[in-house]
């Protein structure tokens, strides 16, 4: 309990929101803050942070859900895979009920198709291993956090000699989309809450170029409440010092500069830097997706399969680019809550545990008014 009682010590976030209001009310300005990470989204939403701060000081939620960032079209694509004869897909938990134009990959399984849910890319190379009979595809999903594990499975499906497993990789790179949203001006961000679990495998200096190119301050932060206050505070003091924007790490105790080395071989040898790949709310972006290498050529399902390469308009009710690039907020969509629940999603940011659509439903945060109103009740 030591762990948890250091970073959700009610007197120390006490002090910090105190230090936040006074450094705020120097400042005399409003700024915009973005959280990277789709776990810092939860964190601020499940604890209600975006209310203990000063009304100048906004939290905006940016495109670092790696579920919500993929286009319908490559969920077709998955779904297509997972239909074709002797194919066993596996996938993490959160993406089978992401809906595609007209299933999603839980509807594939009720109609017969062999869709499993794993908890690692691993498991779904054991399943390749106990099924030689079974072509066996891993949809690959998310950001520089979970791309290693999918290839250290590739290493070790070529080390076992496994060849009845591929990987449908859709993982992608941090940098494209933030330099998106600062390049074409998306929406007006002062500063960024940079992301722990990413910045722990690429390192924290990844994000100086938004300092350096855009003079805005980046805290990599980590995911407890007090973590993120403390963020808050290190940006503020960033605005108020006058100094060039700099990158500060609040997540010492798991971030190094350099980040995880290990790890960052492991993908330069697994994977190559695609030409563009599509995103969700951003369109597509150069140099922003990760491919199979050529070195595991033997085991990319893109390559082993006719994937037809699918693309397809987000539905028209649906405004979950404009959430991930925090043009609005999720309350301010015309079916948040109504037609788009948890039970029954329209768009990605309301089916992953990350998506800032499903923590605000979750949490019931809606603007300040009413959240206040609901506390208060």
């Amino acid at each position: 309990m030591k762990f948890v009682d250091e970073f959700r010590d009610p007197d120390a976030a006490r002090a910090l929101i105190h230090q936040i209001s006074a450094d705020a009310e120097r400042l005399g300005r409003p700024i915009a803050l973005m959280e990277i990470c789709g776990g810092h989204t939860h964190t601020i939403y499940r604890y209600g942070l975006e209310n203990l701060l000063p009304e100048s000081v906004e939290l905006v939620h940016g495109p670092g859900c790696p579920v919500c960032v993929i286009p319908m079209g490559r969920i077709d694509d998955a779904i297509w895979l997972a239909q074709q004869p002797g194919v066993t897909f596996c996938t993490f938990g959160d993406m089978m009920r992401v809906p595609g134009s007209e299933k999603s990959l839980l509807d594939a399984r009720a109609d017969g198709a062999d869709v499993q849910f794993v908890y690692s890319p691993l498991d779904a190379l054991r399943i390749a291993e106990e099924r030689p009979d079974r072509e066996v595809v891993f949809f690959a999903v998310g950001f520089e956090t979970t791309a290693p594990s999918t290839a250290a499975t590739l290493a070790a499906a070529r080390t076992r000699g496994i060849r009845n497993f591929s990987v449908f990789s859709n993982h992608v790179f941090t940098e494209p989309p933030l330099r998106a949203i600062v390049d074409e001006g998306r929406t007006r961000i002062d500063g960024f809450i940079g992301p722990g679990h990413v910045s722990a495998v690429t390192g924290s200096a990844r994000f100086e170029f938004l300092a350096r190119e855009s003079d805005r301050p980046v805290a990599v932060c980590g995911f407890e409440p007090l973590d993120i206050l403390q963020g808050v505070a290190l940006l503020l003091r960033q605005f108020l010092s006058g100094e060039p924007a700099r990158v500060d790490n609040q997540y010492s105790r798991v971030v190094l500069p350099q980040g995880n080395l290990i790890a960052q071989r492991l993908m330069d040898e697994a994977f190559e830097v695609r030409d563009t790949f599509e995103w969700r709310g951003l369109g597509w972006l150069p140099r922003s997706g990760m491919a199979i290498s050529e070195a595991f050529a033997e085991w990319d399902a893109e390559r082993r399969f006719d994937v037809p390469g699918r693309r397809v308009a987000d539905p028209v009710a649906c405004e979950c680019g404009s959430v991930l690039t925090g043009r609005i907020k999720p309350w301010q969509c015309r079916v948040f809550g109504t037609a788009c629940t948890p039970a029954t999603p329209i768009g990605t940011c309301m089916v992953s545990p990350e998506g800032a659509c499903a923590a605000y439903y979750n949490f019931g945060r809606l603007d300040r008014e009413a959240s206040q109103g609901i506390s208060a009740g």
